[in-house]
């Protein structure tokens, strides 16, 4: 039993390392010339292999697989590689064309790739050492704009080796090199609708040692140069070699001689103040700087606006408390008459709000009629002469009568409710207007004003 435990970690052992090791899969080389087009595919089933057995069921062979390229330790490509894949389903290209001054450099490519299925991911690296050309650049350079292909069609070696050798048979040269191939959207082309199979458009660039051939020229005639303006097809001899497979527009073709190509050298202007000065490659600063003490920066942070705020909160508490004029000032500025009207104002609202509490009270006395509806006899009056108004509630119960009239009890009913209402209201109102007649009449300037206000 133990043997065959043994066994069975020593086999998921070994299924272990042989993920990992199918992983982290060796550097690949390549070694293309500077000037002359490189194309590097990347096949969904060399890394098929490299993802470890996914649980699940599925069709492997048939998984989404996309490709992310980057230069090591950047996040980007070099200017002058390009990548497309068109569909998950379908192969990536890396294709471009080196310059001089790559050549010598090896450029490490980091290529990762995604399992759309299982999210399972593979990595290598492609490292490109860039060689010189045998002749470069080389002396005589064409571009064509084809339209019925795309870019990712093109780069396909049959398709590209194919349409070398139209342009090999109509040329003659001994060297013929396709140097650059560039998109059509890249060159600022719109992308075409899907109908009628519309292909976006592709520019190819190659170099011969030989000059331009007949055919070639016959584009720089002034009878095609007017058919061009016109929006017109040219009349080219040599057209029919291509139109089989390549339908190329003779309008846009580009016919480039470097002998006579004078080269234009453009002085860069002294930089000003603004412009900070060229220090090559950013480098990060290292990990030995001194972390920076924030603390006196909260410190000031904090304490400014705390000691503003505080001296507004003294100033604020200052004004609101201890410069109150009191209640006692006001009393010793407003004349007597004023404060005798407002003290009556104040019992009768009080005695008022003391008898709507209670519903069950006598009626009050100025409800009562002033002689006995069964003898005639006068009732006294309520108030003697020698009796002091200022102090007297301005309605009283019927207990504090001397004489007091029998009247028989009734229960409160919602009128007697709404009529005690209006009587509440009607005597504060009156009250009022006729403390603000008192006022107004007191404070006229003229002293016989003054003594009729103390009389009344």
């Amino acid at each position: 039993m133990i043997c065959t435990m043994s066994a069975a970690a020593v086999a998921v052992w070994l299924g272990t390392v042989v993920t990992i090791l199918s992983r982290s899969h060796a550097d690949r080389n390549v070694y293309p010339s500077a000037g002359v087009l490189f194309v590097h595919v990347l096949e969904r089933e060399y890394f098929k292999g490299e993802f470890p057995p996914y649980p699940k069921a599925g069709d492997p062979s048939n998984d989404p697989i996309t490709f992310n390229t980057n230069l090591k330790g950047y996040p980007d490509r070099p200017g002058w590689l390009r990548y497309i894949q068109r569909t998950p389903h379908s192969d990536g290209v890396l294709y471009g064309s080196p310059t001089a001054e790559h050549i010598g450099k090896p450029t490490v490519i980091e290529i990762t790739a995604y399992n759309r299925r299982t999210f399972e991911t593979a990595r290598h690296n492609l490292v490109i050492n860039i060689k010189a050309a045998e002749e470069f650049p080389l002396p005589y350079q064409a571009e064509f704009y084809i339209k019925n292909m795309n870019v990712e069609e093109m780069l396909a070696s049959e398709v590209l080796g194919d349409f070398l050798g139209a342009v090999k048979n109509v040329w003659q040269p001994e060297r013929l090199n396709a140097i650059n191939i560039t998109s059509a959207l890249d060159r600022g082309g719109r992308v075409p609708l899907p109908i009628n199979n519309l292909k976006e458009g592709v520019y190819v660039m190659v170099g011969a040692d030989v000059p331009f051939s007949s055919c070639l020229r016959e584009v720089e005639s002034p009878h095609n140069q007017l058919r061009c303006s016109q929006e017109m097809e040219p009349v080219i001899s040599c057209d029919k070699k291509f139109r089989a497979q390549f339908h190329i527009d003779w309008c846009k073709i580009s016919l480039v001689d470097i002998n006579k190509v004078v080269p234009v050298y453009v002085t860069r202007p002294e930089p000003g103040t603004g412009i900070l000065p060229e220090f090559g490659e950013y480098k990060p600063p290292s990990e030995s700087l001194k972390s920076r003490d924030y603390f006196s920066d909260f410190l000031v942070t904090l304490a400014v606006p705390s000691a503003v705020a505080l001296v507004l909160f003294f100033i604020l508490g200052y004004t609101m408390c201890c410069r109150r004029e009191g209640v006692e000032k006001r009393n010793m500025q407003t004349p007597d008459i004023q404060l005798v009207h407002h003290s009556s104002i104040q019992k009768s609202t009080k005695e008022l709000r003391s008898m709507s509490k209670n519903r069950e009270i006598s009626w009050p006395l100025s409800t009562l009629p002033v002689f006995n509806p069964v003898s005639g006899e006068v009732v006294p009056p309520i108030h003697p002469d020698n009796y002091e108004t200022t102090s007297m509630p301005l309605m009283q119960t019927q207990a504090n009568l001397q004489n007091q009239i029998t009247i028989p009890q009734q229960r409160p009913s919602v009128s007697y409710n709404f009529s005690l209402f209006l009587l509440h209201h009607c005597t504060v109102i009156i009250c009022c207007m006729s403390r603000l007649m008192v006022t107004l009449t007191c404070e006229r300037p003229p002293v016989s004003t003054g003594i009729s206000c103390m009389m009344h």
